[in-house]
C-alpha cells in the first residue's frame, strides 16, 4: 500500500449485523462510541441493520423488512380507496 494516502483515524473496526448478530473485522474511519471484544481484542463497534449475511439477495431467502412502515402506509391508503 502507498504510504500517506489513508486518513489518520483509519483503524480496525468491528461491524455487527443487528438482525442476525454476525460480526466481521475490517478497517474504517467511521466514528463510534461503542466498543466490543472480538477475537481477544477490543475494537470500536459499528452497528449495521443489514449485511451480506442477512440480505435476501445474498442468502436466497425472500423476507420482508419494513423498517419505515411502508406496508402499513400502503394498506391505510388502499383501505380509503376501497370504500
Amino acid at each position: 500500500m502507498k504510504e500517506g494516502i489513508h486518513p489518520e483515524n483509519y483503524r480496525p473496526v468491528v461491524f455487527k449485523d443487528m438482525s442476525n448478530g454476525d460480526m466481521f473485522l475490517s478497517r474504517s474511519t467511521a466514528k463510534s462510541n461503542d466498543t466490543i471484544e472480538f477475537e481477544g481484542e477490543t475494537y470500536p463497534l459499528i452497528k449495521l441493520e443489514i449485511s451480506n449475511t442477512s440480505h435476501p439477495f445474498y442468502t436466497g431467502k425472500s423476507k420482508l423488512v419494513d423498517t419505515a412502515g411502508r406496508v402499513d402506509k400502503f394498506m391505510s391508503r388502499y383501505a380509503r380507496m376501497k370504500k
